[in-house]
């Protein structure tokens, strides 16, 4: 694995992640309340994967690059300027949604004006398309990069294979990060990729690949970074494994217990990056007590407004579930 280095990071950017990843954390952990109280359908969580989400999105240019997130990546779409309130409106399905006006389940991002490319349910999909604008930027011209995300068990499918090959053969400025949380639903890694590592299946497809402690947001941050200026320079495409662990159930309709020990759980929790990262800061003298007291207040507030707000809010008319899929005509029109 990178080793971590502190170096272009200030002590303003330092404190903006972890107040984004204690956002992402506590969104999430509201969901799973709403779901169990009945209000809201459904959840598929991004605990214990913030670091790698929080990291990667700081070591790109939100301004300019592209996104293609998969389900779990709360964080990252945090990163790229969906906000809490925005997030609550998806989990509610209500109308003011914006990825799809309430008519996908949660975690099937999709925002224009971020950059954020709409998800789909089926895995992987999204990395063919994170490829494809990838080369519309070498096309055009453009000093941008797309980054597209999917975890472990999502790299065994064909789209994979295929958006990857694609993008070394044309050397194009894509970068693809695998969120490693051990497991495929309730298929543990070793069952399910016979390499040691994901990023090593890099080469074959002439690109670097690099492994990243996906629980420390420095590291992934640096490295995507890295990955992100040899995109830029016209220097290709790279591959990073972000190591980390799934907290929860693969989503509110799973049972996990049936596939994995709840100790392994609970001595994964111990690297739980929101409190060593925390524990990080204040080692650096970054961060107080007071100072992460005042960040866990305002976050707990932005949490309950944006509750509050999308309990409230309305659903979309039953007549707009067509909106979209039939061309609507002028009245009077042919």
């Amino acid at each position: 694995m990178t080793e971590t280095s502190w170096e272009n990071v200030s002590d303003e950017m330092a404190l903006e992640m972890f107040e984004m990843m204690l956002l992402a954390r506590k969104i999430d952990e509201r969901m799973w309340l709403l779901n169990r109280s009945g209000k809201i359908p459904f959840v598929v969580s991004c605990q214990g994967q913030e670091a790698a989400q929080v990291g990667a999105a700081f070591g790109l240019d939100r301004t300019v690059d592209y996104t293609a997130p998969y389900y779990r990546d709360l964080g990252l779409v945090l990163g790229f300027g969906m906000t809490a309130k925005e997030l609550m409106l998806s989990a509610f399905a209500k109308a003011e949604d914006p990825n799809s006006g309430g008519r996908q389940m949660p975690g099937h991002f999709g925002q224009k004006k971020n950059r954020i490319l709409t998800g789909s349910s089926p895995v992987t999909t999204q990395v063919p398309h994170a490829v494809g604008v990838a080369l519309a930027a070498k096309m055009d011209k453009k000093d941008i990069a797309t980054f597209v995300t999917l975890g472990e068990g999502s790299s065994n499918q064909g789209d994979f294979h295929e958006g990857l090959n694609f993008a070394g053969v044309h050397q194009l400025p894509v970068i693809t990060m695998v969120e490693n949380n051990k497991y495929a639903i309730s298929v543990p890694y070793d069952k399910q990729v016979a390499s040691k590592t994901v990023s090593e299946r890099a080469s074959s497809y002439g690109m670097p690949g690099v492994t990243v402690d996906g629980n420390d947001p420095i590291a992934v941050y640096q490295t995507v970074k890295e990955a992100r200026e040899r995109a830029v320079k016209g220097e290709g495409p790279t591959l990073i494994e972000a190591v980390t662990y799934r907290f929860t159930a693969h989503s509110s309709d799973d049972d996990d217990s049936a596939y994995r020990e709840m100790d392994e759980v609970k001595e994964a929790k111990k690297k739980d990056s929101i409190v060593t990262f925390a524990e990080k800061l204040k080692e650096k003298k970054i961060m107080d007590e007071a100072k992460e007291k005042e960040i866990h207040d305002k976050v707990n507030t932005l949490v309950n407004e944006a509750t509050e707000y999308a309990e409230e809010a309305p659903y979309a008319a039953p007549e707009d579930t067509l909106k979209y899929v039939y061309e609507e005509l002028d009245k009077g029109g042919e």
